[in-house]
């Protein structure tokens, strides 16, 4: 792996996060059918990375650095659980209003994606980097998903790629960089806290994000899509051990 300072590799994967974000915006935008249709393959795949990731690599470093890192981790998973819980019933109401909340959801979500960014890859570059390429991959179908429902919500197609850019892209690398001067100041403890939140966030947006929304319009081999993205992390994490 490229010897890299840990803000360099932050810095990467959050604008790297926003091109493909804005990738999926753009695309959806020219090409609507195939976007649509491509976005439950990105989204299984980057599943099954952030499924295997926590479970297998970081829960554990979590752990060895704070043994309450198991309830930093539940206290991720029931934030990430309520906040979608009051977006949700938020979003019952039609057209415009419909749009907003559910965008503003989206950029709450994007925001946190930034900082496990700066948590992750203060703890290990290891762990940062496959927490990275899951949660990279799925920008593009966060795009897609942010366009539409701005679209759903009455704007136009060109004001919907403006705010789509605004709400899902920027938002991640904007999350990372304010995160990162505090992040990199925490002792080994309280960073051991901070990867077990977020290994909550992260099985939470796996399991209970990205694939009930990938059920949804499942596509024929979406499941070997999941199946890839268990494999590629566990050869990673394999590899790395070896």
């Amino acid at each position: 792996m490229i010897e890299l300072n840990t803000f360099t590799w932050v810095a990467i994967f959050a604008i790297s996060a926003a091109i493909i974000n804005s990738i999926g915006i753009f695309t959806v935008y020219k090409k609507k059918r195939w976007a649509e249709k491509a976005k439950t393959y990105f989204m299984c795949f980057a599943a099954g990375v952030l499924i295997s990731t926590p479970l297998t690599f970081a829960f554990p470093q979590a752990v060895e650095k704070n043994s309450y890192a198991g309830f930093a981790a539940l206290i991720g998973f029931l934030f990430m659980f309520f906040s979608n819980k009051i977006i949700k019933q938020r979003t019952k109401q039609k057209n415009l209003a419909f749009g907003i909340t559910a965008a503003e959801g989206i950029a709450i979500h994007s925001f946190v994606d930034g900082i496990i960014y700066a948590v992750t890859f203060n703890v290990s570059i290891l762990i940062g980097f496959l927490a990275g390429i899951g949660l990279v991959i799925h920008e593009f179908a966060e795009g897609v998903i942010t366009f539409s429902f701005l679209i759903k919500g009455g704007l136009s197609k060109k004001k919907s790629a403006i705010f789509a850019f605004f709400i899902a892209a920027i938002t991640t690398p904007l999350g990372a960089f304010i995160a990162y001067p505090f992040v990199s100041r925490l002792n080994s403890s309280v960073l051991g806290l901070t990867l077990g939140f977020s290994v909550g966030v992260l099985i939470y947006l796996s399991a209970s994000h990205l694939l009930p929304e990938a059920i949804e319009y499942e596509k024929e081999h979406s499941s070997w899509a999941f199946l890839a993205g268990v494999v590629l992390a566990l050869l990673i994490v394999i590899t790395k051990m070896i």
